[in-house]
């Protein structure tokens, strides 16, 4: 491959797009029940099949990679800020690029910045380049790149991109690479972990990408109430009962008072769960967890849920 001219295009591309914020808030997480059958199958990756994506839910804080509908691995992730949220739009990785260069988009928090200026090409020996390692873009400069470190993870961290720890995005990187039979020799892509030197590797086709924003999904049989991160007014009885029924879920021994408690529980960064069947039996706020939206952790108990069991 000539990198050198793929380098210059992909700038090129990046440079004239910059940031752009589209919006689609219509679709529903992949891992939606109505979407899974009920079942998310999951998979090993098997090397030199094609057929792969990336799904991501925003307010969940996961991104997956999927081949032939089957979950080959999920990963945490940070998004944007409230001021900078991430797009909401089918989006399509066209590369992947250790190494990479930096090209600060024309927007005002760059403009605000006293050490970069847009379209400036920041390579990676640079300081000032912030996507670590590895970044794949997205379309119209936004990114799957680098975090800064765990506490990126499941927080509001960026102007717009994706963040992801360096090994799981190396993972992710190599997963990319293995499916498709991409021509970068794994003796290659040990080297720029080691090196600063870019390498670039081209997807076409390209990797789909499908953002959603979807605070509420039953998936596996649970009812999963996220955080509303961005304030789009998402978490109300409406949608709540919505999901049930459009799932299969009977929510008439469901009162609202109980949406409206289980829907105060998700805030800042936990979720509220609780399987269907105590949707059901009408025991969902008793019998519901609150946990942490991103991590392993044991279950806990919601205080201001349990004061006001009655």
């Amino acid at each position: 491959m000539k990198y050198s001219s793929i380098f210059l295009t992909l700038i090129f591309v990046q440079a004239i797009f910059g940031q752009t914020y589209i919006v689609d808030m219509k679709r529903e997480s992949a891992r939606s029940d109505k979407l899974t059958g009920g079942r998310i199958e999951k998979t090993l990756l098997e090397n030199g099949d094609p057929d792969i994506k990336i799904t991501i839910n925003v307010p969940a804080f996961q991104m997956t990679l999927w081949q032939d509908g089957k979950e080959v691995k999920s990963y945490p992730i940070g998004v944007g800020l409230l001021e900078y949220p991430i797009i909401i739009a089918r989006r399509e990785a066209s590369s992947i690029e250790w190494n990479p260069v930096w090209i600060p988009p024309s927007s005002d928090w760059i403009e605000k910045s006293s050490t970069v200026k847009a379209g400036e090409i920041v390579l990676p020996t640079d300081p000032r380049n912030p996507l670590g390692k590895v970044k794949i873009p997205i379309g119209y400069g936004y990114l799957i790149h680098q975090a800064k470190g765990p506490g990126d993870m499941g927080s509001l961290v960026s102007h717009g991109c994706v963040r992801v720890m360096q090994s799981d995005l190396y993972d992710l990187a190599e997963k990319i690479v293995a499916a498709r039979g991409l021509d970068v020799p794994a003796a290659k892509i040990a080297a720029a972990k080691r090196n600063k030197k870019t390498l670039i590797a081209l997807l076409d086709p390209v990797v789909p990408v499908e953002i959603t924003y979807d605070t509420i999904v039953v998936e596996n049989g649970r009812l999963n109430i996220y955080p509303d991160v961005y304030n789009l007014k998402r978490n109300n009885v409406e949608n709540v009962r919505r999901e049930l029924k459009t799932s299969d879920v009977d929510d008439d021994r469901l009162t609202d008072g109980q949406i409206k408690r289980m829907i105060a529980a998700a805030v800042g960064k936990k979720r509220f769960v609780v399987e269907t069947r105590f949707v059901e039996s009408g025991r969902a706020v008793e019998s519901g967890q609150v946990i942490p939206v991103v991590g392993v952790a044991r279950p806990i108990a919601n205080p201001a849920v349990r004061r006001r069991r009655g």
